[in-house]
C-alpha cells in the first residue's frame, strides 16, 4: 500500500497516473475529491476505490459503500470490481451531477460556509438559494428534444444523490447508460421550502412543478447562470453533457445488495 497527500484535487491526475499495474487507486475524501480522482482514473484505466470522508458523501451513498470500519475495509480488500457510468461535460469528467439553478447556487453558498456546522450547511445553503434565485428561462435538449420552461433548476444526474442525501434523481441509475434530467419549474417559494424534505426522500418528483426526463445527451442553455457539477464550480451555461457508459472501474457492492 502506498498512501499520498494530494496537495489539491488539481493534482489527481498526476497521482492517478502513477498508479502501478494491478494497483487499486483508492479516493479518500468528499464528492468533489472523489469525483476528480475518478476522472483521472477514467483517463488512465485506473480501478476506483473510495473511503468516504467528506461532507456529502453522496456518490458512495449511491452505490452502498460503507463510511468506515471493517465493512469498508473488508469491500476495499475482498470486493469487486463493477463498472460503472460517468458524465462527460466541458471537458472534464464527472460522476454525480451536473446542475445549474438554485442548486448551484446552494452549492456556491455551501462552499463559502466556514463557521457553520457540518450538518447545517447543507440545508441552510439550499434555504437561502431558494429564497434568492431569480425564476429563468431554460431551453433544455434530451437527445434531440427542445424542452423550454421557466423555473429554478435542471439537473443532470448519473446518481440519484447530491447536497448530502438530497434524492433528487429517486431513479437514476450509474449503470443503465442514461442521464436523469430534472427540471424544476417556477412555483411558490414558500411552498418549495415547506416541500424541502420530500427531496431527503425522493418523493418530490410527483409535484406537478417537477419534470423528469431520460436521455444519454443533454444541453441547458440559460443566461447568466454557472452550472456546478459534485459540489464544485463547472461552468457558465450552456453546457452539454453526454453520459460516458461503464466508463469508471470501481470496487462497489452487489447493486441487488443495496438498501438505502
Amino acid at each position: 500500500m502506498r498512501s499520498t497527500v494530494s496537495p489539491g484535487i488539481e493534482a489527481a491526475d498526476d497521482l492517478v497516473a502513477d498508479t502501478g499495474e494491478g494497483e487499486v487507486c483508492v479516493a479518500v475524501g468528499g464528492d468533489g475529491m472523489v469525483s476528480s480522482v475518478a476522472a483521472a482514473a477514467v483517463r488512465h484505466g485506473v480501478t476506483l476505490g473510495i473511503a468516504p470522508a467528506g461532507r456529502g458523501n453522496d456518490f458512495a451513498r449511491q452505490l452502498g459503500i460503507p463510511r468506515h470500519g471493517e465493512l469498508l475495509a473488508s469491500l476495499l480488500r475482498d470486493g469487486d470490481v463493477r463498472p460503472v457510468d460517468a458524465i462527460g461535460v466541458s471537458d472534464r469528467v464527472v460522476v454525480g451531477s451536473v446542475y445549474a439553478g438554485v442548486d448551484s447556487l446552494a452549492s456556491q453558498l455551501v462552499n463559502e460556509m466556514k463557521r457553520v456546522p457540518g450538518a447545517l450547511q447543507y440545508p441552510l445553503g439550499a434555504l437561502r438559494a431558494m429564497a434568492t434565485f431569480p425564476v429563468t428561462t431554460y431551453r433544455v435538449t434530451v437527445d434531440g428534444a427542445e424542452h423550454t420552461f421557466e423555473g429554478f433548476t435542471v439537473v443532470a444526474a448519473n446518481s440519484g444523490y447530491y447536497g448530502k442525501g438530497m434524492h433528487i434523481a429517486p431513479d437514476a441509475d450509474p449503470r443503465d447508460g442514461l442521464l436523469d434530467v430534472l427540471l424544476l419549474g417556477a412555483g411558490s417559494r414558500a411552498s418549495f421550502i415547506r416541500k424541502l424534505p420530500q427531496v431527503y426522500r425522493g418523493t418530490h418528483t410527483a409535484n406537478a412543478e417537477i419534470v423528469v426526463l431520460r436521455g444519454r445527451e443533454v444541453r441547458i442553455e440559460a443566461d447568466g447562470v454557472q452550472a456546478y457539477a459534485d459540489g464544485d464550480p463547472l461552468a457558465p451555461l450552456p453546457i452539454t453533457a453526454t453520459v460516458l457508459p461503464g466508463a469508471l472501474r470501481i470496487i462497489s457492492p452487489d447493486p441487488s445488495a443495496v438498501t438505502r
